[in-house]
C-alpha cells in the first residue's frame, strides 16, 4: 500500500506521462495489448451485478464491456486524472453514463463504498495495469477485498514470452522499461497463494505463447 505522499507523487508521475499520450493511447496500444477482448468477453456478469476495473485509463475497456452486457453496472478508478478526462469524453460520446461511473483512486488502498457507493462487486478486472504498479502485489489484496462472495478477479498482462523466439522478449523487455512497464513473472505464484488463503479457484493460462498471462480467480459462494 502506498502512503498519501507517495500516491500523490504517483498520480502527478502518471499525469505526466500520460498528459499527451492519453488522446492516442487506444490507437497505438490496440496492436500489442493482446487478450483485452477475450477478458471482457469472459466476464459474464449477472444482470444488476457490479464490475469494476482497476487502471481503467481511457474507459476502453468499460465501454466495450459496458456495451456488451448491458444489464450490469460498471465502475472504473485510475490514479491518473488526465486519463480519467479521456475516460469521461469517451463515455459521454458513447452515451453510457448511466452505465459507467469512473473516480479517481490509489488501486492500492481504495474505499470503494466512498467512491461509488458500493461495498462489493462481482466481477473485478485488472487490464495491463499490474505490470505498470510497482506495488502490485497490493493491488491484488485489494482486489480480492472488494470482490463478493462468489465473486471473480480477471486479469490480463504480459508474460514472460516464454514460447517466442528469444530475441522478440529482449526487444518487448527493453522497449516495456521505457514506459516503466515490467512483467510480474510471479504473478501465479502470488495468486495460487491468495487462492489457498481464500479457498478460491484458479484458472491461470499463458496464451499468445506466452506473450501475456490470463488469470481468473474465483471466490467461493459461502
Amino acid at each position: 500500500m502506498l502512503t498519501r505522499s507517495e500516491s500523490a507523487i504517483a498520480a502527478a508521475n502518471m499525469d505526466r506521462m500520460y498528459r499527451h499520450q492519453r488522446r492516442i493511447y487506444d490507437l497505438t496500444r490496440k496492436f500489442y495489448l493482446l487478450g483485452r477482448d477475450d477478458l471482457i468477453r469472459g466476464l459474464y456478469p449477472a444482470p444488476d451485478t457490479h464490475v469494476l476495473e482497476i487502471g481503467c485509463g481511457t474507459a476502453r475497456n468499460l465501454i466495450a464491456a459496458a456495451k456488451r452486457f448491458p444489464d450490469a453496472d460498471f465502475f472504473g478508478l485510475d490514479i491518473s486524472e488526465e486519463m480519467l478526462r479521456t475516460a469521461r469524453e469517451n463515455i459521454a460520446r458513447e452515451k453510457l453514463d448511466d452505465a459507467i461511473e469512473v473516480a479517481s483512486a490509489d488501486a492500492t488502498n481504495f474505499d470503494a463504498r466512498a467512491l461509488f457507493g458500493v461495498e462489493r462487486f462481482e466481477r473485478v478486472f485488472v487490464s495491463y495495469s499490474l505490470s505498470m504498479i510497482p506495488v502490485w502485489r497490493a493491488v491484488l489484496e485489494r482486489a480480492v477485498a472488494a470482490l463478493a462472495r462468489g465473486g471473480e478477479l480477471h486479469i490480463v498482462d504480459f508474460g514472460d514470452q516464454r514460447g517466442l523466439p528469444g530475441f522478440f522478449g529482449r526487444t518487448l523487455t527493453r522497449w516495456l522499461k521505457l514506459f516503466h512497464v515490467t512483467p510480474r513473472d510471479e504473478l501465479e505464484t502470488e495468486l495460487r497463494t491468495l487462492a489457498t488463503r481464500e479457498r478460491a479457484t484458479l484458472h491461470f493460462a499463458r496464451p499468445f505463447r506466452g506473450y501475456a498471462q490470463y488469470a481468473v480467480l474465483r471466490l467461493p459462494a459461502v
